[in-house]
């Protein structure tokens, strides 16, 4: 193999750049040449595939985003779009894919895996809802949400009020859990666990018997409406009750060291596979290093949390 390339899809994680310069450098390391597609799956499409050298990825491992650019691609939903990309790699003699994504990137690496080309999956996005590993971006997200608890805290106390902070997680739950537990939020509410809204109330009725001066109740998107949340809360304990959505400010920022580092072992690790021959797996973080899985049995898992830490959240909100 002596041609690879590079491309980033669906949403942006903190540490893809991360990723991206360590496939460049380790490429190149391994005397091959390597090119970066821009804009996803849509770009490998429209052949936006352009040579990448080491000073094309100098200064990029502190940055967020992603310096080849994303996108979600419905062309390449279909065999068609997925023959005219394979069609744009074998006109430049690329043989080996590596692809960063979320789950859905994922499956659409294994679909076009299918076709011959070797591909070598990174699994990032801040969800973290990808089986048997942790995803890039996750734990820059995570620090995100924290400062933002703990800023909200502060006039949450001075006010005497309840604020409801609703954190990303499409259809699951870990960055709520991790930042609820980490900013001592008194409720969290997960799509893995029945919303029990009988005890969010008694814990706000609790804490202001024993003159707490604030509640925080962390929920994951989707979950409950939040500005119906707000009224419940509100006609329930009488207490003014604020909502702060963070949004799309949780993908963005510098990447945390944890996730520079993940980025920057994974994406050597992707290259080491293609050059030793592998092609449809996954590079997964576990057990104090990075492996490979295969495509077809990541894309058929689904993720759930430790739960165990939302039993440790309920005792500590007492």
């Amino acid at each position: 193999m002596k041609r690879i390339a590079v491309l980033t899809s669906g949403g942006d994680a903190p540490g893809m750049n991360a990723a991206i310069r360590a496939v460049v450098r380790s490429a190149i390391y391994n005397q091959m040449e390597v090119f970066g597609v821009m804009q996803g799956f849509e770009g490998l499409i429209e052949g936006q595939i352009k040579p990448m050298s080491l000073g094309s990825v100098a200064d990029i491992i502190h940055r967020g985003g992603t310096i080849l650019q994303t996108s979600r691609s419905s062309r390449f939903m279909t065999e068609p779009g997925r023959r005219e990309a394979l069609e744009q790699l074998e006109r430049r003699g690329i043989t080996g894919l590596v692809v960063l994504g979320g789950n859905g990137s994922l499956r659409g690496a294994w679909e076009f895996s299918k076709l011959g080309t070797k591909v070598v999956g990174i699994p990032a996005t801040i969800d973290n809802d990808i089986v048997y590993t942790r995803s890039i971006g996750f734990d820059t997200a995570v620090n995100t949400a924290l400062d933002a608890i703990n800023h909200i805290r502060d006039t949450a106390t001075s006010h005497g009020r309840v604020f409801i902070i609703e954190v990303m997680g499409h259809n699951c739950g870990e960055i709520a859990l991790a930042a609820g537990v980490a900013g001592g939020a008194e409720s969290i509410l997960i799509p893995e666990i029945e919303v029990d809204f009988d005890q969010i109330v008694n814990k706000i009725n609790q804490g202001t018997a024993r003159g707490k001066l604030h509640s925080i109740i962390i929920v994951a998107e989707g979950v409950y409406p939040v500005l119906e949340l707000k009224e419940r809360i509100e006609e329930a304990t009488g207490q003014d009750t604020r909502v702060t959505i963070l949004g799309h400010i949780q993908r963005g920022g510098t990447p945390t060291a944890a996730d520079r580092i993940l980025g920057s072992c994974m994406g050597k690790a992707a290259v080491d596979a293609l050059v030793s021959g592998k092609g449809n797996v996954m590079i997964a973080s576990r057990e104090g290093g990075v492996h490979s899985i295969p495509l077809q049995e990541v894309i058929k898992g689904r993720k759930t949390p430790e739960l165990g830490m939302f039993d440790l959240a309920r005792v500590l909100s007492i």
